[in-house]
């Protein structure tokens, strides 16, 4: 067994240890990460097309506004309240797939990995969720106002504009909460089929089950 000594070449004596200074790394900047997340949501087949079923259903919507409303009902609040329904359930799906996508698709192990803080990259998905949600109603929205002026070409009636700003805003923060409990469910529970099954329970089918029971308690008494 041999052992290699390193000679100073000024003096040809053995050279002393010196302390290597080790720098850390700089932390990867949070909008990278909301940048990488908002990727995520895009980038696989799914997640487009859920995505564009946001644009889709909205012209859906409306042209079904269009071609099925009596004249007196092409309002922009109609229209905004006929695409509303279907933002209220793709939404929190998006919200949800934020999340879960990491162990669905098994890339949790890399991206904790690259940044092992669990709450920068909680809070990058939740920023990029919230983003995703804000710009969708606002399209959505902007499609029921081309609804409304195409109606009233249709019908050669003047647009109704009946939606205040106020309303507006609430109608986007209605969306956006939605989107967030999609995301808290995704977060508890961290199984897609899991956390959609337990969003469509508690918005749909246990508001009938308390409705049934009121219901039922009022005949008994």
């Amino acid at each position: 067994m041999t052992t290699t000594t390193a000679l100073d070449p000024a003096t040809g004596d053995v050279a002393a240890d010196r302390g290597r200074t080790r720098t850390a790394s700089a932390r990867i900047p949070l909008t990278r990460l909301v940048g990488v997340e908002l990727r995520k949501m895009f980038d696989t087949r799914s997640g487009f097309w859920l995505m564009a079923s946001i644009l889709i259903t909205s012209v859906l919507a409306t042209a079904a506004i269009i071609v099925f409303a009596p004249d007196d009902q092409q309002t922009y609040d109609n229209f905004a309240a006929a695409v509303g329904i279907p933002m209220t359930i793709i939404l929190p799906i998006i919200g949800i797939l934020a999340v879960t996508s990491e162990w669905s698709q098994r890339s949790g192990l890399t991206t904790f990995t690259l940044v092992p803080h669990r709450g920068r990259v909680l809070w990058a998905k939740f920023i990029a969720a919230v983003g995703v949600g804000v710009v969708a109603m606002f399209v959505a929205l902007v499609v029921g106002a081309l609804g409304t002026l195409v109606g009233s070409l249709v019908t050669g009636l003047d647009p109704v504009w009946n939606v205040s700003v106020t309303e507006f805003a609430l109608i986007v923060l209605g969306s956006v909460l939605g989107m967030l409990f999609g995301f808290m469910l995704g977060v508890l529970i961290r199984n897609s089929a899991g956390a959609i099954v337990a969003y469509f329970v508690y918005s749909f089918l246990l508001p009938l089950a308390v409705g049934l029971f009121i219901v039922r308690r009022s005949e008994v008494k």
